[in-house]
């Protein structure tokens, strides 16, 4: 039995300083067993090589119902008819679909896509600390890191950046999920998030444009193989990851160089430094704290741990980023560490596929921030901080920020 301390791992609590506990799996107990708050039980694997593993292995699936016993499927909660396209997303999937869908989406979302949004995302950094105006505090997330990365996704989706507001209020309810079973809460929310996307779909259908939803489109009718439901999975994943993990990025990486402000006016005076610096603050923040889930397709023994067959594994990337054995001073902010094989993006076939674009946009908007905003302190103390309770990420609510001018 673990004589570990069982916390709620996906709590406000827990996320405001997972490490301390983190550093006691890797050292004692690497494969974790503990459960979700609705009583799910889940492994977590906390080290580099292990999570490696994991991340790469053929044992671990994806797809959830493909390594269920029978028994284990009949057990499986009911799940709302709405919910059910979106399990056709690129995340759930393993190949051949994985494959085809990856494919598809890589054909539009290209580097020269993101090049060209760098333009873009210069101004639109300058245009939101310009709104700062006269005033001397400011909600680094609400007013800065949060409308960054949604206006841009929007963009390049096509979707009206008048909506965003709303995106926003359907994402952050799919994302504070704690546990992979939809509740009675989050349910209204993903109905009016698939019912506006289906309403877009349509209105694209009839008027394409110069945008990812109508290249997407164009494949579908083409025959790529691409029906309605993947289309709204694929859509829906995008809009969410396309913003939630960059909003923690920025948002992560800022508190850390307030609270390290040597480092923080390191990158103020050599701002080339920036690249190195965003690979940094993923490692040592990590905005997505653990895998999206694995499950053993037969009894899997990792750490001389068995793993039975059908149960969920989460590989703590948060952990793994923080391993000795891999990292020099593993829990110290070294903006010029090199390497740097941080797993923030995750690895193998399922590598994040907005990796660049997430890079490109909080290299720009720290450096944009660092230079025109001096004097930048925290406004509370970072033990008043409020976190968002999630299941797979760590971000906080809010980032209260003073500046003298």
């Amino acid at each position: 039995m673990s004589v570990l301390p069982q916390p709620n791992i996906v709590s406000a609590e827990f996320k405001a300083d997972p490490f301390p506990f983190l550093a006691q799996l890797r050292a004692t107990e690497p494969v974790y067993r503990t459960t979700l708050p609705d009583g799910t039980p889940v492994w977590l694997v906390a080290r580099y090589n292990d999570v490696l593993t994991l991340l790469r292995d053929e044992r671990f699936t994806k797809n959830r119902r493909s390594a269920l016993t029978p028994e284990q499927a009949r057990k499986l909660p009911w799940t709302p008819p709405m919910f059910r396209p979106l399990e056709r997303n690129m995340l759930d999937l393993d190949p051949p679909d994985h494959t085809r869908l990856r494919s598809l989406v890589h054909k539009a979302f290209t580097p020269q896509l993101v090049d060209k949004m760098r333009t873009r995302v210069q101004a639109l950094a300058d245009e939101l600390l310009d709104l700062v105006g006269p005033r001397s505090e400011i909600d680094l997330i609400k007013d800065y890191a949060l409308p960054l990365p949604m206006t841009i996704i929007t963009e390049i989706l096509g979707v009206p950046t008048k909506d965003r507001d709303n995106f926003h209020k359907w994402s952050n309810a799919v994302v504070s999920l704690t546990s992979p079973k939809p509740t009675l809460r989050v349910i209204p929310s993903v109905w009016r998030f698939i019912r506006y996307l289906r309403r877009f779909f349509k209105v694209r259908r009839r008027d394409p444009r110069d945008d990812l939803v109508s290249a997407l489109i164009r494949a579908e009718e083409a025959g790529d193989r691409l029906n309605e439901d993947e289309l709204l999975a694929m859509v829906f994943l995008l809009l969410i990851a396309g913003q939630e993990t960059t909003v923690n990025l920025i948002g992560n990486g800022m508190l850390a160089l307030l609270q390290n402000p040597h480092q923080m006016e390191r990158l103020r005076s050599e701002p080339s430094l920036i690249k190195f610096a965003v690979e940094e603050l993923l490692r040592y923040t990590s905005p997505v704290l653990m895998t999206t889930e694995r499950y053993a397709l037969d009894n899997a023994t990792m750490q001389e741990v068995k793993i039975p067959r059908g149960e969920m594994i989460l590989g703590v990337i948060g952990s793994a980023n923080r391993d000795e054995t891999v990292f020099d001073t593993p829990d110290e902010l070294n903006l010029a560490r090199e390497p740097n094989k941080h797993l923030s993006f995750g690895q193998g076939i399922h590598f994040c596929l907005g990796a660049p674009l997430a890079r490109m946009e909080s290299q720009i908007a720290i450096n944009t921030l660092l230079a025109r905003v001096p004097n930048l302190q925290l406004k509370i103390d970072p033990e008043s901080l409020r976190w968002r309770p999630s299941m797979l990420l760590r971000g906080l609510q809010t980032l209260p920020v003073k500046f003298l001018r």
